[in-house]
């Protein structure tokens, strides 16, 4: 079944282990806010010590599983460059493959918020007229992000000049 999701030719180029810190990161922040507020329900209504009990498992909870999970995730996607798509893939339950023609492309986007800059990665997302068909690769480089947009242009604009 793995063979499915192997591309044709070469290796799956993999993302970032940074990703998985910032995802980590964004997971802790609403964590820290949900336990606060567990510790200040348990001091100032002591007889619903309860509900502030309640928030500080469901703050352990989430940085638990969220460790876990944006590691997994991170590790999960990867692009492989052939002479006519391009290949992304993700997922660790329900694993997805999309191939993306470079004549399909329409154009490629390259973002980059504030804690992805300060870590130096971005997202490159590939447009085609098919929602289906567009995709996603976080947590690259900034570096590899301006070259993979650059040869997805110029790629696009090779294989879309015989349409």
């Amino acid at each position: 079944m793995d063979d499915l999701f192997t591309p044709p030719s070469g290796d799956w180029q993999r993302v970032s282990p940074k990703l998985a810190t910032i995802r980590r990161i964004r997971i802790a922040i609403p964590s820290v806010v949900v336990a606060l507020v567990g510790v200040a329900l348990l001091v100032l209504l002591p007889d619903l010590w309860w509900i502030g009990a309640l928030c500080l498992a469901v703050a352990g909870a989430a940085v638990v599983w969220g460790w876990i999970w944006a590691g997994r995730n991170q590790r999960s996607w990867g692009y492989a460059e052939n002479d006519d798509d391009l290949l992304v893939t993700s997922g660790v339950m329900f694993k997805r493959l999309v191939a993306i023609p470079y004549g399909r492309m329409q154009f490629v986007d390259v973002q980059a918020g504030p804690l992805a800059r300060a870590y130096g990665v971005a997202t490159v997302t590939l447009h085609t007229a098919s929602a289906e068909t567009a995709a996603d690769i976080p947590g690259l480089p900034s570096a590899e992000a301006t070259r993979l947009r650059n040869r997805l242009t110029e790629l696009g604009e090779a294989h879309g000049a015989g349409l």
